[in-house]
């Protein structure tokens, strides 16, 4: 949860930051799987489809 106010101190705003770029990832990351769209018509188990998406994710931080 980030720290809120306009007023700050530098050891908050470090941990916003930090907070925000993690964050910024992870949606970008989401925003990549919502849009493949060979994920949705996958007809196998729960396992694979989670290694699949693992490796998604993996190639998606590699290439950014």
């Amino acid at each position: 949860m980030p720290f809120r106010g306009r007023r700050r101190k530098k050891g908050k705003r470090r941990r916003n930051r930090a907070i925000a770029e993690i964050r910024s990832v992870g949606e970008q990351t989401m925003a990549t799987l919502k849009s493949c769209r060979h994920l949705r018509k996958l007809r196998c188990g729960t396992n694979r489809i989670t290694d699949i998406v693992k490796a998604v994710v993996v190639l998606h931080q590699a290439s950014a």
